[in-house]
């Protein structure tokens, strides 16, 4: 299995499943150590992909996978060269990547934010006219919240623009700022309906997150929830729907407002932190297993549990705090976890959103559950 970017889960998954990944990834790390890959200067340029797949020579794939969004389209890509099965839609991916192609594309009644190109000749007057007075500054194909500002003055946005070298009339987006709490969508897309999702909460934006909070979620109760989970189900089919979705497993983010759910934004792809693992958890749907089998061609042979289950999980990304220092003996002396890793050495490389940990954690009831992670949210951060 040709497998763009790496993650150590899923090269478990695919290991169970019998099959040998080769990786290209743009960033080696020690976890590949001893394993078939391949580099590439740049994950997003298809030509130096294909490049690389055809120089190692791999006579026996059986399908192309990846791991993150900065793969998708090279994934698609690559399908489509080599004859393989899965998604080969190369002109349908680029609406699940850019921002302004994606929200441009939807009808005019999904609430959603307002959304535009920008470049260094764009007047800052100009977006507060279209935008209002805050707005957010990202990269038009961008992930993780990475290269993300929140922009109220001509001096933040020309600071915002700094990471973004070149002149691109294409490469940034400027979108109207919404403040409401973020939720999201996991799911299962098949034969253009849903199959299956359930919804989950950020503790916090992933932009706090990105720019020094914690990274953390947890699962909702469909019985709690019954109307937000109503208009996410609504929402999530208008979305893929007219985006032309291929099959896939899915990620998509709303923001909860007074008038219903606004429309973030959907990717194609397996979710990011430890959406899968929580997932798995509560009802027992491996979306690993589940992109293995889209990969290989053979549709959705996974079970599709019940969405009311008996226990709810939630994950955080732990950090270092902000002053002293804490061990993972400190975590456990405070809290009772499901499963943490929490490395207090100096020397440890800093993961997705500063992370040297994770953690997962249960109950029976959403909302203990929930005040369980903000308490574990203020012990990480406070030290």
């Amino acid at each position: 299995m040709i497998v763009i970017g790496y993650r150590d889960d899923l090269d478990r998954a695919l290991r169970r499943r019998g099959l040998d990944p080769f990786y290209i990834v743009q960033q080696p790390t020690s976890s590949l150590s001893g394993l078939d890959c391949v580099r590439v200067a740049d994950i997003e340029n298809a030509q130096e992909i294909l490049r690389a797949v055809l120089f190692a020579r791999l006579h026996d794939a059986v399908g192309v996978l990846t791991v993150h969004e900065m793969g998708v389209f090279g994934a698609a890509f690559l399908r489509q060269q080599l004859n393989l099965p899965g998604n080969t839609d190369t002109r349908t991916v680029p609406y699940f990547r850019d921002k302004y192609l994606q929200k441009s594309r939807l009808p005019a009644d999904i609430a959603r934010a307002r959304c535009r190109y920008v470049s260094r000749d764009t007047a800052f007057g100009d977006l507060v006219d279209d935008l209002g007075d805050t707005f957010v500054v990202k990269p038009a194909t961008g992930a993780g919240s990475l290269r993300t500002s929140v922009v109220r003055s001509p001096e933040e946005f020309g600071r915002a623009l700094e990471p973004f070298p070149g002149d691109s009339d294409v490469a940034v987006v400027a979108e109207s700022f919404n403040a409401g709490p973020e939720v999201y969508v996991d799911g299962i897309w098949e034969n253009g309906d849903l199959r299956w999702s359930s919804m989950t909460r950020y503790h916090d934006s992933p932009l706090r997150a990105a720019h020094g909070g914690v990274l953390a979620a947890h699962i909702l109760d469909e019985r709690r929830h019954e109307g937000l989970f109503s208009q996410a189900e609504t929402l999530t089919r208008r979305v893929l729907g007219h985006l032309d979705a291929p099959a896939c497993v899915f990620h998509l983010e709303a923001f909860v407002q007074e008038s219903g759910l606004a429309f973030g934004e959907c990717a194609i792809r397996l979710p990011g932190a430890l959406s899968p693992q929580i997932n798995q958890l509560t009802f027992g749907v491996d979306l690993f297993d589940v992109e293995i089998d889209l990969a290989l061609g053979k549709g959705v042979t996974h079970t599709l549990g019940d969405r009311t289950p008996d226990r709810f999980h939630g994950y955080l990304l732990l950090r270092r705090p902000k002053r002293g220092r804490l061990t993972q003996e400190d975590f456990e002396r405070s809290f009772l976890f499901d499963e943490i890793e929490y490395s207090s050495a100096p020397d440890t490389p800093l993961g997705p959103y500063g992370k040297v940990g994770h953690a997962i954690v249960s109950d029976h009831d959403e909302l203990k559950l929930r005040q369980t992670i903000e308490e574990i949210v203020q012990f990480n951060e406070g030290g």
